[in-house]
């Protein structure tokens, strides 16, 4: 094993998928089309992070909906991702072999992530890689979204591991902060972000654009 580490917690969407663009299309026709809000592509991608609820108080207002109505459109937004994504799905170059040197290793492995359960088991289940993880941590199950440290602190602690024996996988800076509140390192794919992005950040093990990178033989 690399290090200390013992454990590690993926993100999901543009951290074992690159998947964005097919969730910013999707999101900018249900905002347009079905909600009718006037809001640019460029926005749109600003939006993207967090839980889906939040997205829609950010976009539409505190009041604006009602919880069934967020629970309704953003099972419908995940709907229409799945449909068009379904044909173009595959793990980020690298990321099988990287998957299986870890288990092999003995490494705990989990999922961080603020996806509901309806699209991480949509990707577990389409690349067949649900085996590989000790534990998953959704949307669903926590209060706070990153960078709130609640899903990685979560992950640990269901792996039975303490915050310095795991590193975060992440694509987002959020989503490194949130590895950074709970106390751990990250590495960083640049599917959606630049490396200048995440500069600010103390917690940046290593920066990578798919999992073919020499510096992951440290693991």
């Amino acid at each position: 094993m690399g290090g200390n580490f013992k454990a590690v917690l993926f993100d999901l969407n543009g951290t074992i998928i690159d998947d964005m663009g097919f969730h910013a299309k999707a999101w900018h026709e249900l905002l347009t089309q079905d909600l009718g809000v006037k809001i640019s592509m460029e926005e749109v991608w600003k939006q993207m992070y967090g839980k889906n609820r939040e997205l829609f108080i950010r976009v539409l207002g505190e009041n604006a909906m009602t919880e069934k109505e967020m629970t309704y459109w953003s099972l419908e937004k995940e709907k229409r991702y799945q449909q068009v994504y379904i044909n173009h799905i595959k793990p980020i170059p690298g990321f099988m072999d990287f998957l299986e040197n870890l288990k092999t290793k003995g490494y705990k492995i989990g999922i961080g992530s603020a996806a509901i359960p309806f699209n991480i088991n949509f990707v577990l289940d389409t690349l067949n890689i649900r085996t590989y993880f000790d534990c998953i941590v959704s949307a669903d199950d926590v209060t706070n979204s990153k960078p709130d440290p609640e899903t990685f602190a979560r992950g640990a602690e269901l792996l039975g591991m303490a915050p310095g024996e795991c590193i975060v996988f992440e694509d987002a800076p959020k989503g490194v902060e949130a590895a950074a509140n709970a106390g751990m390192q990250a590495v960083v794919l640049t599917t959606m972000h630049s490396k200048e992005d995440f500069e600010y950040l103390e917690n940046v093990f290593t920066v990578i654009k798919d999992y073919n990178e020499p510096s992951l033989d440290f693991f």
